[in-house]
Protein backbone atom coordinates (compact mmCIF):
# COMPACT_ATOMS: atom_id res chain seq x y z
CA UNK A 1 0.00 0.00 0.00
CA UNK A 2 1.54 3.45 -1.19
CA UNK A 3 0.35 6.63 1.00
CA UNK A 4 1.49 9.79 -0.26
CA UNK A 5 1.80 13.24 0.73
CA UNK A 6 2.24 16.58 -2.10
CA UNK A 7 1.78 20.12 -0.88
CA UNK A 8 0.56 20.96 -4.53
CA UNK A 9 0.07 24.48 -4.24
CA UNK A 10 -3.10 24.80 -5.89
CA UNK A 11 -5.05 21.65 -7.09
CA UNK A 12 -6.71 23.70 -9.82
CA UNK A 13 -3.43 24.51 -11.75
CA UNK A 14 -1.80 21.08 -10.60
CA UNK A 15 -4.88 19.14 -11.03
CA UNK A 16 -3.75 16.76 -14.67
CA UNK A 17 0.15 16.69 -12.50
CA UNK A 18 -2.05 15.12 -9.87
CA UNK A 19 -3.48 12.69 -11.67
CA UNK A 20 -1.17 11.38 -13.94
CA UNK A 21 1.18 11.47 -11.35
CA UNK A 22 -1.03 9.25 -8.87
CA UNK A 23 -1.39 6.82 -11.31
CA UNK A 24 1.80 6.56 -12.94
CA UNK A 25 2.97 5.42 -9.42
CA UNK A 26 0.11 3.54 -8.48
CA UNK A 27 -0.81 5.14 -5.26
CA UNK A 28 -3.23 3.99 -3.54
CA UNK A 29 -3.68 7.10 -0.72
CA UNK A 30 -2.82 10.73 -1.70
CA UNK A 31 -3.15 12.99 0.57
CA UNK A 32 -3.08 16.85 -0.86
CA UNK A 33 -2.27 19.93 1.04
CA UNK A 34 -2.26 23.78 0.07
CA UNK A 35 -4.75 23.16 -2.69
CA UNK A 36 -6.76 26.87 -2.46
CA UNK A 37 -10.15 26.07 -3.45
CA UNK A 38 -13.55 25.95 -1.85
CA UNK A 39 -15.34 22.81 -1.25
CA UNK A 40 -18.04 23.56 -4.07
CA UNK A 41 -14.82 23.33 -6.63
CA UNK A 42 -12.68 20.69 -5.56
CA UNK A 43 -12.52 18.43 -8.14
CA UNK A 44 -13.78 15.25 -6.71
CA UNK A 45 -15.63 14.05 -9.68
CA UNK A 46 -12.04 14.52 -12.09
CA UNK A 47 -10.66 12.14 -9.22
CA UNK A 48 -13.60 9.93 -9.33
CA UNK A 49 -13.33 9.14 -12.80
CA UNK A 50 -9.82 7.52 -12.20
CA UNK A 51 -10.93 5.13 -9.33
CA UNK A 52 -10.09 7.54 -6.40
CA UNK A 53 -12.66 8.93 -3.70
CA UNK A 54 -12.10 12.18 -2.15
CA UNK A 55 -12.83 14.38 1.48
CA UNK A 56 -11.75 17.57 1.47
CA UNK A 57 -11.98 20.58 3.33
CA UNK A 58 -11.27 24.06 1.15
CA UNK A 59 -11.25 28.10 1.69
CA UNK A 60 -10.15 30.17 -1.63
CA UNK A 61 -6.69 31.13 -2.76
CA UNK A 62 -5.46 29.88 0.87
CA UNK A 63 -4.99 26.64 2.72
CA UNK A 64 -7.13 23.91 2.06
CA UNK A 65 -6.22 19.83 2.28
CA UNK A 66 -8.20 16.61 0.84
CA UNK A 67 -7.32 12.85 0.83
CA UNK A 68 -7.85 10.74 -2.37
CA UNK A 69 -8.47 7.37 -1.78
CA UNK A 70 -9.00 3.99 -3.98
CA UNK A 71 -10.13 2.32 -0.81
CA UNK A 72 -13.51 3.17 1.23
CA UNK A 73 -12.72 6.33 3.57
CA UNK A 74 -13.82 6.08 6.89
CA UNK A 75 -14.70 7.97 9.95
CA UNK A 76 -13.52 11.47 8.42
CA UNK A 77 -11.90 14.08 10.68
CA UNK A 78 -12.12 17.93 9.55
CA UNK A 79 -9.96 20.15 11.78
CA UNK A 80 -9.05 19.73 15.39
CA UNK A 81 -12.48 18.33 17.36
CA UNK A 82 -12.91 21.54 19.17
CA UNK A 83 -11.88 24.43 16.06
CA UNK A 84 -14.43 27.01 14.98
CA UNK A 85 -16.31 26.34 11.34
CA UNK A 86 -14.56 28.93 10.46
CA UNK A 87 -11.13 27.98 11.21
CA UNK A 88 -8.12 27.71 8.73
CA UNK A 89 -8.42 24.35 6.70
CA UNK A 90 -5.25 22.73 7.60
CA UNK A 91 -5.95 19.34 9.24
CA UNK A 92 -8.07 16.41 7.80
CA UNK A 93 -7.82 12.35 8.71
CA UNK A 94 -9.20 9.57 8.31
CA UNK A 95 -9.32 5.40 8.60
CA UNK A 96 -8.22 3.79 5.42
CA UNK A 97 -7.74 -0.37 5.13
CA UNK A 98 -6.72 0.29 8.89
CA UNK A 99 -4.63 3.10 8.93
CA UNK A 100 -5.66 6.59 10.85
CA UNK A 101 -4.16 8.93 8.63
CA UNK A 102 -3.66 12.27 9.89
CA UNK A 103 -2.91 14.56 6.65
CA UNK A 104 -1.28 17.96 8.09
CA UNK A 105 -1.06 22.08 6.36
CA UNK A 106 1.01 23.46 9.25
CA UNK A 107 0.89 26.84 9.50
CA UNK A 108 4.20 28.82 7.67
CA UNK A 109 4.13 31.34 10.75
CA UNK A 110 5.35 34.09 8.25
CA UNK A 111 7.85 36.31 10.43
CA UNK A 112 9.82 34.77 13.76
CA UNK A 113 7.86 36.52 16.81
CA UNK A 114 4.42 37.67 15.23
CA UNK A 115 0.99 36.65 15.63
CA UNK A 116 1.46 34.35 13.03
CA UNK A 117 4.77 32.33 14.11
CA UNK A 118 3.28 32.04 17.70
CA UNK A 119 -0.49 30.70 15.93
CA UNK A 120 2.30 28.05 14.76
CA UNK A 121 3.73 26.88 17.71
CA UNK A 122 0.55 27.08 19.07
CA UNK A 123 -1.22 24.62 16.48
CA UNK A 124 1.88 22.54 17.03
CA UNK A 125 1.19 22.29 21.02
CA UNK A 126 -2.40 21.14 20.12
CA UNK A 127 -1.32 18.43 17.62
CA UNK A 128 0.45 16.90 19.84
CA UNK A 129 -2.66 17.48 22.55
CA UNK A 130 -4.85 15.91 20.18
CA UNK A 131 -2.76 12.59 19.51
CA UNK A 132 -2.23 12.12 23.51
CA UNK A 133 -5.92 12.35 23.66
CA UNK A 134 -7.46 10.57 20.76
CA UNK A 135 -4.94 8.22 19.51
CA UNK A 136 -2.50 5.40 20.74
CA UNK A 137 1.21 4.40 19.55
CA UNK A 138 -0.36 0.65 19.00
CA UNK A 139 -2.64 1.77 16.47
CA UNK A 140 -1.35 1.95 12.57
CA UNK A 141 -1.03 6.22 12.93
CA UNK A 142 0.08 8.01 9.83
CA UNK A 143 0.93 11.55 10.15
CA UNK A 144 1.67 13.44 6.99
CA UNK A 145 2.02 16.72 4.99
CA UNK A 146 3.79 20.14 5.28
CA UNK A 147 5.11 20.61 8.66
CA UNK A 148 7.05 23.71 7.45
CA UNK A 149 9.66 22.95 10.05
CA UNK A 150 12.83 21.07 8.73
CA UNK A 151 13.03 19.43 11.94
CA UNK A 152 17.28 18.43 12.29
CA UNK A 153 20.31 19.60 10.36
CA UNK A 154 20.81 17.29 7.78
CA UNK A 155 16.85 18.59 6.60
CA UNK A 156 18.55 21.76 5.15
CA UNK A 157 20.96 22.25 2.51
CA UNK A 158 23.43 24.44 4.70
CA UNK A 159 22.85 24.86 8.23
CA UNK A 160 24.88 28.20 8.22
CA UNK A 161 22.48 29.73 5.97
CA UNK A 162 19.31 28.58 7.78
CA UNK A 163 19.98 28.74 11.30
CA UNK A 164 17.44 30.88 13.20
CA UNK A 165 15.71 31.59 9.70
CA UNK A 166 11.63 30.79 9.34
CA UNK A 167 11.18 26.91 9.42
CA UNK A 168 14.77 26.20 11.07
CA UNK A 169 14.58 28.36 14.15
CA UNK A 170 15.06 26.56 17.64
CA UNK A 171 11.38 27.07 18.97
CA UNK A 172 9.69 25.60 15.29
CA UNK A 173 12.18 22.67 15.76
CA UNK A 174 11.54 22.08 19.82
CA UNK A 175 7.78 22.11 19.07
CA UNK A 176 7.72 19.08 16.08
CA UNK A 177 10.17 17.31 17.92
CA UNK A 178 7.42 17.35 20.57
CA UNK A 179 4.94 16.46 18.30
CA UNK A 180 7.36 13.06 17.43
CA UNK A 181 8.18 12.25 21.38
CA UNK A 182 4.31 11.05 21.35
CA UNK A 183 5.35 8.06 20.02
CA UNK A 184 6.10 8.68 16.00
CA UNK A 185 9.11 7.47 13.68
CA UNK A 186 10.09 9.88 11.01
CA UNK A 187 9.95 6.86 7.99
CA UNK A 188 11.94 8.68 5.44
CA UNK A 189 15.16 8.70 8.38
CA UNK A 190 13.84 5.22 9.24
CA UNK A 191 14.44 4.15 5.42
CA UNK A 192 17.44 6.03 4.34
CA UNK A 193 19.53 7.11 7.15
CA UNK A 194 21.29 10.46 6.69
CA UNK A 195 20.72 10.59 3.06
CA UNK A 196 20.03 14.38 2.39
CA UNK A 197 17.27 14.68 -0.13
CA UNK A 198 15.06 17.53 -0.32
CA UNK A 199 11.26 18.19 -1.03
CA UNK A 200 10.79 21.93 -1.35
CA UNK A 201 12.55 23.80 -3.40
CA UNK A 202 11.68 28.06 -3.75
CA UNK A 203 10.71 29.11 -6.68
CA UNK A 204 12.07 32.93 -6.31
CA UNK A 205 15.88 31.05 -6.24
CA UNK A 206 17.61 28.95 -8.64
CA UNK A 207 17.04 26.47 -5.55
CA UNK A 208 15.96 23.55 -7.81
CA UNK A 209 18.67 23.43 -10.08
CA UNK A 210 20.86 23.80 -7.86
CA UNK A 211 19.66 21.13 -4.83
CA UNK A 212 19.53 24.38 -2.17
CA UNK A 213 15.99 23.05 -0.65
CA UNK A 214 14.41 21.84 2.75
CA UNK A 215 12.92 18.91 3.63
CA UNK A 216 10.22 19.81 5.35
CA UNK A 217 7.29 17.51 3.95
CA UNK A 218 7.01 14.50 5.94
CA UNK A 219 5.64 10.44 6.32
CA UNK A 220 5.52 10.14 10.17
CA UNK A 221 4.12 6.73 11.62
CA UNK A 222 3.64 5.28 14.56
CA UNK A 223 5.60 2.19 15.91
CA UNK A 224 2.66 -0.71 15.06
CA UNK A 225 3.19 1.02 11.22
CA UNK A 226 6.65 1.24 11.16
CA UNK A 227 6.72 -1.88 11.41
CA UNK A 228 5.37 -2.61 7.99
CA UNK A 229 7.09 -0.03 6.65
CA UNK A 230 8.72 -1.47 3.49
CA UNK A 231 9.97 1.91 1.61
CA UNK A 232 10.07 5.94 2.35
CA UNK A 233 11.07 8.08 -0.89
CA UNK A 234 10.99 11.60 -1.86
CA UNK A 235 9.99 11.87 -5.72
CA UNK A 236 11.53 14.92 -7.27
CA UNK A 237 10.67 14.16 -10.81
CA UNK A 238 7.61 16.50 -10.53
CA UNK A 239 9.39 19.25 -9.39
CA UNK A 240 11.41 19.58 -12.90
CA UNK A 241 7.43 19.62 -14.82
CA UNK A 242 6.31 22.96 -16.47
CA UNK A 243 4.77 25.06 -13.81
CA UNK A 244 5.69 22.95 -11.12
CA UNK A 245 4.65 23.04 -7.33
CA UNK A 246 7.30 24.14 -5.37
CA UNK A 247 7.00 20.64 -2.88
CA UNK A 248 7.88 16.71 -3.90
CA UNK A 249 5.94 13.96 -3.33
CA UNK A 250 6.62 11.89 -0.70
CA UNK A 251 5.72 8.10 -0.72
CA UNK A 252 5.34 6.09 2.31
CA UNK A 253 5.07 2.39 1.06
CA UNK A 254 3.40 -0.43 3.71
CA UNK A 255 3.07 -4.16 3.42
Amino acid sequence: MKIASWNVNSIAIRLEQAKKWVTDNDIDVLCLQETKCVDEKFPEAEFASIGYKSIFMGEKSYNGVAIVSRHKIEEPLYNFPDDKEDSPKRLIGAKIKGIRIINTYIPNGTEIGSAKFDFKLDWLQRLRRMFDDDYKTSEKVLLCGDFNVAPDELDVWSVKNWEGKLHFTRQERAAIHHVKQWGFVDAYREVNGEKQEFSWFDYRTNAFATNRGLRIDHVWVSPALAKVCTNCTIDQEPRGWERPSDHCPVVGEFK
